[in-house]
């Protein structure tokens, strides 16, 4: 059985589905710091079946909007002293930009590379947003 032991300080984030840590860790930029990260893929977990986690040592805070549309599902424990102070899931943000990518290819964004991608939140129970150019829509779940 692999065991990965309990961090000091930083942030535990649990239930990612299967196969998204890694999108997560590249988004965070975590391969680009010193700190302390352990990626736990396709852990055992009752209410997903199979899922991923990650542990931070030593940082401070995180980009929980990043978090919240990368894994809708995911839920962080912040740990200090080696006890969870904070326990939260993340909230989809009302309007997001450069995390969402417009998959319509006749949509301003995808010639003009200087036009930001901006989404606005349609449907939260669906994690469904509206591109803001083209008014295509994107689901996250």
């Amino acid at each position: 059985m692999l065991e990965i032991t309990s961090i000091k300080n930083g942030f535990v984030i649990d239930h990612i589905e299967a196969g998204k840590g890694i999108k997560i860790f590249n988004h965070l930029k975590l391969n680009e710091t010193d700190l302390s990260v352990a990626l736990i893929m396709n852990a055992q977990s009752d209410r997903l079946g199979k899922k991923d986690i990650i542990k931070i040592e030593g940082i401070d805070n995180l980009d929980y909007t990043a978090l919240a549309m990368l894994a809708p599902r995911v839920s962080v424990n912040e740990v200090r002293n080696e006890k969870i102070v904070n326990k939260f899931k993340p909230e989809l943000p009302e309007v997001v930009e450069g995390i969402l990518t417009c998959e319509n290819e006749r949509c301003i964004t995808k010639d003009e590379t200087y036009v930001p991608h901006t989404f606005k939140l349609v449907d939260r129970n669906l994690g469904t947003y509206r591109c803001e150019y083209c008014d295509h829509t994107s689901k996250l779940i």
